[in-house]
């Protein structure tokens, strides 16, 4: 069985893996239906889309009329300012078939400026905290990606109380120093608060190749191998407290879960260098260069 933690002060105790409902942005009804019966199977409880993930809410929405209550329903806008994510917001509810989400996030805010526009007067913060004062959302949550997001997160935390943030983490990543001790930063502040933390980019290799052809609907180049998976998967896994968020390709969750189902201990630091000498991993942000979703 998978197992499961308090998502920070929710009240709802949330599996580890969590499913990333990017990965049902261009596929059919018949395979997103296909994927969600693979959760349904393997007990993943926790749904995390958004407004900007194509067709991913309309691929969830025939689900929650028989499946509400097995899902912690989550979604992002990306909207700046209170109009649009006002409107965003109803919007992914009728997508999504649903009166009410469990998380409204604001999606990979990040840079300055846009950052400066959402947490303002007539910014997307106010019409989320509308839209949780109205019933229509219970939790309010921050997401971002680069290696300036852990950072910004705990600026968003110093303006706003929110409920969960979302950020990459992985063994390449933490090779940055200055983006680990922000992350740990991060970490201890969510902890002290019951912040949740979800975590993307777990089974991240490197950027696609230049002429190279994706073979995932992912935009970076991911891990494919079981046993390569296991190692990444289980070193996210291994961080006491945060969620691990499934890749952007249907083809890769069954892999994801059996990694999580077999997880038991995060693998030791010489097996994850070995793996990155081996396979090529290489960092998905480079600091001066803008995040990419």
């Amino acid at each position: 069985m998978l197992s499961t933690l308090p998502f920070g002060r929710t009240g709802h105790h949330s599996t580890r893996l969590l499913f990333g409902a990017a990965a049902l942005a261009r596929v059919s009804q018949e395979a997103a239906d296909r994927g969600l019966t693979l959760l349904l199977e393997a007990g993943v409880n926790h749904i995390d889309t958004a407004a900007s993930y194509g067709d991913a809410e309309l691929r969830i929405g025939p689900w929650m009329r028989e499946h509400r209550r097995r899902f912690f329903l989550a979604t992002k806008t990306g909207a700046r300012t209170y109009a649009a994510a006002r409107a965003e917001i109803r919007r992914s509810l009728e997508r999504l078939r649903v009166d009410q989400l469990d998380l409204l996030q604001l999606h990979n805010l990040v840079k300055e400026e846009e950052w400066e526009l959402a947490m303002g007067p007539e910014g997307a913060l106010r019409a989320a905290v509308e839209a949780r004062d109205e019933g229509l959302v219970r939790f309010l949550g921050v997401t971002g990606h680069g290696t300036r997001v852990a950072n910004m997160h705990l600026r968003s935390l110093e303006r706003f109380d929110f409920d969960s943030v979302l950020l990459p983490y992985n063994f390449s990543m933490m090779q940055d120093a200055e983006y680990a001790e922000q992350f740990e930063a991060l970490l201890i502040l969510c902890r002290k608060r019951s912040v949740a933390v979800q975590t993307i980019k777990s089974i991240a290799r490197r950027r696609w190749e230049e002429g190279s052809t994706p073979r995932t609907t992912t935009w970076y180049e991911p891990l494919e191998n079981q046993a390569d998976i296991d190692r990444a998967v289980h070193f996210a896994l291994g961080k006491p407290g945060v969620f691990v968020n499934t890749a952007s390709d249907l083809g890769l969750l069954p892999r994801m879960i059996e990694a999580a189902l077999r997880y038991e201990h995060a693998p030791n630091e010489a097996a994850l260098r070995a793996d990155t000498q081996r396979l090529g991993i290489a960092p998905l942000f480079l600091r001066g260069y803008s995040a990419r979703l």
